[in-house]
């Protein structure tokens, strides 16, 4: 029987990332948000592999969580959010579908890549598989701390559940950081460091094998 799971854990579309902010010199004009989704466009077409550390925070429906970890990337199509806290937590896309498993649960959850809807979806765009002006409707640009930028829109597909994602970015296209605003008010960031474009990433880092006795279930996306 298929279970319909409500896939909140931040856990559209993701990916990072990524590389270390580039201070911005005073004179230099100030980049349009067609610009810059050039400029990220083109960083992460670049790229086959990345592995950066992220820290994502949660905050919403009255609670508070933070978690950390790695997450590896490589294309195509291949995802990997490794938890190290809390330890034993994990959700891997292997370009067919997407597996969701947290240490001690009864189950793992699993569900068509085609069909994810998932706060950590987003950062496909990381993978080099669309562009951000064809993602983000409304796309703004704004100042951020440390020589940053901060492009803001909503994704297509997901108006009735995201009402903002935005993603704080270095001048050269380089993404910090993305924080996804939910219509009730919840609100998701991921932060990434130590980042390491072009990183050493084995295919089989992908492949996920379910726990000796756990057994897999398909679940539907959320509604």
């Amino acid at each position: 029987m298929k279970r319909r799971v409500f896939m909140l854990t931040g856990g559209l579309v993701v990916a990072a990332v990524l590389f270390s902010a580039t201070t911005i010199p005073a004179q230099q004009n100030f980049p349009s948000a067609h610009e810059l989704a050039q400029r990220v466009d083109r960083r992460y077409d670049q790229l086959q592999s990345l592995k950066a550390g992220f820290r994502e925070s949660y905050a919403g429906l009255d609670m508070t969580r933070t978690e950390s970890g790695t997450l590896f990337l490589r294309k195509p199509g291949r995802m990997m959010w490794q938890y190290s806290t809390p330890p034993g937590k994990i959700f891997l896309l292997d370009g067919k579908y997407a597996w969701f498993y947290s240490q001690g649960d009864a189950q793992v959850q699993r569900i068509p890549a085609g069909e994810l809807d998932d706060l950590r979806s987003p950062l496909r765009f990381l993978l080099g598989h669309t562009q951000l002006e064809k993602e983000l409707t409304g796309l703004t640009v704004a100042e951020a701390p440390d020589g940053c930028f901060m492009l803001t829109g909503v994704p297509k597909g997901q108006e009735k559940r995201v009402t903002r994602l935005a993603l704080t970015v270095t001048v050269a296209g380089a993404i910090n950081a993305i924080e996804v605003e939910e219509a009730d008010g919840a609100i998701t960031r991921f932060t990434f460091t130590a980042e390491q474009p072009g990183a050493e990433i084995p295919a089989e880092t992908f492949h996920f094998t379910p726990p000796a006795g756990v057994p897999v279930v398909d679940a539907l996306p959320p509604v």
